[in-house]
């Protein structure tokens, strides 16, 4: 039963990681906007070369001397440039588009006629009519327009495509280019034709896969699914297979005298295996089955989490099929089968005589295999810690995200060895603490593989899950930090639809009592870090450099801060890891993954809570969506005053606000923390009740002897105490071998470990180490039989 349990655990595990892996391999969204154009030609969404490319930070968009090519390829019938841009009024945010688009988006005109130069249609339902003028705010400032006519539509302005290119904020840039084909051209001569034409990094998108154009965050949605899938799983399904395959080693070892006699009685050692691969795939399968149910559940209640956290598009659907559920069977019946062989290898190959002698006591014989194995993962790890401890950045963080792995295989492969000496060391202090504890000492001493059994899943619970939530509290604490002694700003103003007019930081400098204010465009760069390009946080500035100071402290490290055009500022820890100093210049991409080689001008100390990347917003604002500053920050003048520019908010809200959002970005890290550990807990008690059930017969025996039921429950709770310190003590040193160079290179501090969370910790496996022994211990001692 317990054999079972587990492999339905493992199978839990690996078929909800599967599922969402698969989930995020075949994502799609039906388009919409483009749903008439047959073909869309669009800019490849990854920056770099294919060994160190990341996707970009907005969008990447195509030169518009590309709609030419795209219209002379033959069966085009027209190639019509698409740009989508924010425009402000004094009612609000309008999306604006050219007016060709409306050959494939259906719109059509109520009143008026199509716009000219210096013209524009208005969706209908508002004030204006043909003839008259409106005011609009474009990235570059206020223009006064003359209506040409009027479309059914809410919340769009319609330019002529030219001037729709021209005043995006984004000159000779389209964000796509939609296709219309001539009669009876189909999409595949289309997609054919069109990758011939247009080279190089262009994406030719047809079916389904249109509605990745008009919708970037399904790219996002796809790395997040695949990465929790693939990445997240890989290590949980390492966990499950090795916590469900020590569990089936514990089942068979208990059968050593069984597999003795039968051996006895001339049974080959073939015959022995046979038995043990019958027995698996009886079992196995069926487990493998019934977890795929609990498994596709916890899959489904999984996205549905990242469907509410806004991390996945509400159109992507939950994808279930045969393949993860069948590949999860097939890991649980291989992972049964090997266990099975491993344990039974030594009893079914020696002497009948010999089997029995061994299976009456433990005999702890280092393994030829496994013990090598073992002390190269140990050796491994260390030198992986090492690594991590003279690194610093990003190359310390890589470092020691091997430590916990390294570790981690070395305690499953020791086991046994590392649970003698546990038991050893641990063992001390009981010895003078009465008969039931120095007995508990003694047992766990000469039943080391059992012991092995227990303390390996406890250690994977406690390893993983400090890492993982330990990880997020210490980032979350330097960053808390670094804002609350970086933010110097009296009021910070944000506008609902997160774009301020050009003109807030002017209007912000003339109120009366400001000394000083700055606009930010809040984005992310790519910046290359250990020979890949990583996104870095990044403010484009509005404003001077010493109004930014008066606002922001951004603890300059080296040089002096400069917003000039050509000039950026950046974290210590990122110049670090892209090995710049002050002085040199940097290679990184813009948002849009366009190349740039500013001047580095200063680095400073506290990116992690304000921005890792400081430039002039000039050199961000071609390279965005959308240009207008996010943010005013403001020192001085009263929250009344500036209520007119949008919501004004003091330092403290913000924080708070800011707070916020990354609890939403650690919520995956929680769960994953949950749900590892979880199953590693449960795997433990399953591990520990099996281990009391089968010494029924011990435990009558030293009734039989003399002792109450109270001196061997008290003997059973120390063994479960010492199985519990010990996988306690591993777990967090592993923990800790992997946080400190991570936390150092990343933050260029220590981990932060609250004692409430890891007393949490520590109580819940006590307390469940404790349940899962005293319980059985009970129900086998209630019957006062000795079993033989």
């Amino acid at each position: 039963m317990g054999t079972f349990v587990a492999l339905v655990l493992a199978a839990t595990i690996v078929s909800a990681c599967g599922i969402l892996l698969e989930t995020g391999v075949r994502a799609s969204v039906p388009p919409e906007r483009y749903a008439r154009v047959p073909a869309v030609a669009a800019a490849e969404q990854r920056a770099g070369k294919p060994d160190e490319s990341d996707a970009v930070p907005d969008r990447a968009r195509l030169d518009d001397s590309l709609v030419a090519k795209a219209a002379a390829v033959p069966g085009v019938r027209a190639a019509i440039p698409d740009v989508t841009f924010p425009v402000l009024t004094p009612e609000g945010r309008l999306s604006a588009h050219g007016w060709g688009s409306t050959a494939f988006t259906g719109e059509r005109l109520t009143t008026g006629r199509a716009p000219g130069p210096g013209e524009v249609v208005l969706a209908g339902g508002g004030h204006a009519s043909p003839g008259d003028t409106v005011a609009l705010t474009l990235p570059d400032g206020p223009r006064t327009y003359r209506v040409s006519g009027t479309a059914a539509a809410r919340d769009t302005v319609w330019f002529s495509d030219a001037e729709a290119v021209r005043v995006s904020g984004r000159p000779h840039r389209v964000d796509a280019i939609a296709v219309l084909p001539d009669p009876g051209v189909g999409a595949a001569a289309l997609d054919s034709g069109l990758t011939r034409a247009l080279g190089g990094r262009v994406e030719i998108h047809t079916g389904d896969d249109r509605g990745t154009v008009e919708n970037p965050a399904l790219a996002e949605a796809r790395e997040v699914l695949i990465g929790i899938g693939g990445s997240f799983g890989g290590v949980a399904a390492m966990v499950a297979v090795f916590t469900a395959a020590g569990t089936v080693a514990l089942a068979v070892g208990r059968r050593a005298r069984e597999f003795a006699l039968l051996r006895a009685v001339g049974t080959t050692p073939r015959q022995i295996r046979r038995t043990i691969a019958t027995e698996a795939l009886l079992v196995a399968p069926v487990a493998g089955a019934l977890g795929c149910l609990p498994g596709t559940a916890l899959a489904a209640w999984w996205f549905g989490q990242l469907k509410d956290k806004g991390a996945v598009p509400e159109p992507v659907h939950l994808a279930v099929s045969w393949i993860p559920l069948t590949v999860t069977t097939g890991i649980v019946l291989l992972t049964a089968l090997l266990a099975g062989y491993t344990a039974a290898h030594r009893s079914s190959r020696i002497k009948p005589g010999q089997a029995l002698s061994e299976a009456s006591v433990e005999r702890l014989r280092p393994g030829w295999v496994r013990t090598p194995l073992g002390v190269a993962a140990a050796a491994g790890g260390f030198v992986c810690a090492g690594l991590a401890a003279s690194e610093s950045g990003e190359d310390a963080a890589n470092a020691a995200l091997g430590v916990v792995m390294l570790f981690m295989l070395a305690v499953a492969l020791l086991g046994p060895l590392i649970a003698r000496a546990c038991a050893s060391l641990f063992g001390l202090p009981l010895r003078g603490a009465g008969a039931p504890a120095a007995l508990a000492a003694a047992n766990s001493r000469t039943n080391a593989r059992r012991l092995a059994s227990a303390i390996t899943p406890i250690v994977l619970a406690m390893a993983f899950s400090s890492v993982l939530v330990f990880l997020h509290t210490s980032e979350d604490r330097a960053t808390a930090e670094q804002q609350r002694a970086g933010i110097v700003a009296d009021h910070i103003v944000t506008a609902d639809e997160g774009a301020l007019p050009p003109d807030s930081v002017r209007r912000a400098g003339q109120t009366p009592g400001v000394t000083a204010a700055v606009g930010l465009l809040r984005t992310s760069v790519l910046v290359r870090s250990s020979g890949v390009l990583t996104p870095v946080s990044a403010q484009g500035v509005t404003g001077s450099a010493r109004d930014l100071a008066a606002v922001q402290d951004l603890d300059v490290d080296r040089g002096r801060l400069s917003l000039k055009p050509g000039e950026i500022a950046l974290d210590v820890s990122v110049a670090e890891n892209a090995n710049v100093r002050v002085g040199e210049r940097i290679r990184i991409r813009l948002p849009d993954g366009t190349g740039a080689t500013p001047l580095v001008a200063a680095t400073y100390g506290r990116g992690l809570g304000l921005s890792q990347v400081t430039l002039n917003r000039g050199d961000l604002a071609r390279h965005v969506s959308s240009a207008f500053d996010t943010e005013l920050w403001v020192k001085g003048g009263t929250a009344k005053a500036l209520a007119p520019l949008g919501h004004v908010r003091d330092r403290a809200d913000h924080t708070a606000a800011q707070s916020l959002d990354r609890e939403l970005n650690a919520w995956a890290n929680t769960v994953m923390a949950a749900v590892l550990g979880g199953f590693a807990a449960v795997a433990a008690v399953n591990t520990l009740v099996m281990t009391v059930l089968d010494r029924r017969g011990e435990l009558g025996t030293l009734r039989l002897l003399g002792s109450t039921r109270r001196q061997v429950l008290r003997m059973v709770r120390w063994e479960a105490l010492l199985v519990a310190v010990a996988g306690i003590a591993l777990g967090t040193a592993i923990a800790l071998a992997t946080l400190v160079p991570m936390m150092r290179g990343l933050t260029g501090r220590g981990p932060y470990i609250p004692p409430l969370v890891y007393g949490s910790f520590v109580a819940a496996i006590l307390a469940l180490g404790l349940a899962a022994v005293t319980l059985p211990a009970r129900a086998a001692l209630r019957g006062e039989t000795l079993e033989r």
